[in-house]
């Protein structure tokens, strides 16, 4: 058996970014890696400049999410001077339109574990979420939370057997956590500490839910 918390991210508008440049910011169907290692860090109080505590939060800790209510896309419009220029670095030029995506009334429960070398504990990060540090956001300071990030801790021996404890049951699962039903994903949502806004590629597992169909295609 293994300790997981459980976290609920409930607001009216969500904004998880994927790969992006500038002019169009889509928003990824659920919270990627670095959003949430980004809500545990504000939690947690780990600053922008400090690599090393980055570091050591994101070694140490694994995620599953689960999609309870997709809700709604909607698209917001801006302007922003000094865009970089295509993808070929960081010159600027003059103000450019921008076109903003989010989600309206998303819900998802995520459950966090540690890794065998982790440098933080369960009741550190649980602690952090009571009384966060700074406030936790759903993607952008424009998006706040309805509720308490924090909803329970269980015991259960997969992350699949974890958030079936937790209701509503079933719906999608993207996870860290390997199972042989799973589809695995390519995913580039994994922050480059030394190398702010830049992204690495891992896999992930999608899946449905206990209760539930497996994903078959």
């Amino acid at each position: 058996m293994k300790d997981y918390l459980v976290l609920k991210l409930h607001g009216p508008m969500q904004a998880w970014g994927r790969e992006s440049f500038e002019g169009l910011r889509p928003s990824e169907l659920y919270p990627g890696r670095s959003a949430l290692l980004g809500l545990l860090g504000a939690c947690l109080g780990v600053e922008r400049s400090d690599q090393a505590a980055q570091h050591n939060l994101a070694s140490s800790v694994h995620f599953a999410i689960r999609v309870d209510q997709q809700g709604q896309k909607m698209t917001d419009y801006h302007t922003v001077k000094n865009a970089r220029i295509e993808y070929k670095g960081l010159k600027s030029h003059e103000t450019i339109q921008t076109w903003r995506e989010y989600w309206q009334d998303a819900k998802y429960t995520v459950v966090v574990w540690l890794r065998e070398d982790a440098a933080l504990t369960l009741n550190e990060l649980e602690s952090s979420l009571h009384k966060p540090t700074y406030t936790p956001v759903l993607g952008r300071r424009s998006c706040p939370l309805t509720r308490p990030l924090f909803e329970t801790k269980v015991s259960a021996m997969t992350a699949l057997d974890a958030l079936s404890l937790v209701e509503p049951v079933g719906g999608t699962v993207y996870s860290d956590e390997f199972t042989k039903e799973a589809r695995p994903l390519k995913k580039r949502d994994v922050p480059i500490i030394q190398q702010p806004r830049q992204f690495a590629s891992r896999m992930v597992y999608m899946s449905r839910g206990k209760g539930e169909k497996h994903v078959s295609e």
